[in-house]
């Protein structure tokens, strides 16, 4: 397994790990397997989707602030519900095939690290089995 770290820079955010993850696998050195990238954080997600034109990132960050915004009277104390209910929706882990020590991504997908309770530090895990 390779640790991967992320470094967010606002609340809210998507963020293209791919050549982070490609990075991880290759120092994996296996050469065909599954990659299971996972995100150990409850107020974080991981996703593949297009990462040719940067308005998709747009589009899709600005519909889940639409169906979970920040505030909302939740009961959850913290102040950070609507993290907790976008992790939930993203999902906190992606598999990808590695085939000849690669990723093996469409044309135009990248794996992306989504940030709901920054900024902060955060981790991401990569293992191919």
């Amino acid at each position: 397994m390779k640790e991967v770290s992320v470094r967010t820079n606002s609340r809210i955010g998507m963020i293209d790990i791919t050549s982070k993850i490609r990075n991880a696998v290759e120092e994996l050195e296996i050469q065909n397997g599954v990659c299971t990238i996972y995100c150990p954080h409850t107020t974080a997600a991981i996703t593949i989707n297009e990462n040719a034109d940067p308005d998709v990132v747009s589009d899709i960050l600005m519909k889940l602030n639409k169906l979970v915004p920040y505030q909302e009277g939740y009961s959850h104390m913290e102040g950070n519900a609507d993290a907790h209910i976008k992790s939930t929706l993203v999902g906190c882990s992606e598999q990808v095939i590695v085939e000849n020590g690669r990723l093996q991504l469409g044309t135009w997908q990248g794996i992306f690290f989504f940030e709901f309770d920054g900024p902060r530090n955060r981790r991401v895990w990569v293992s191919v089995r």
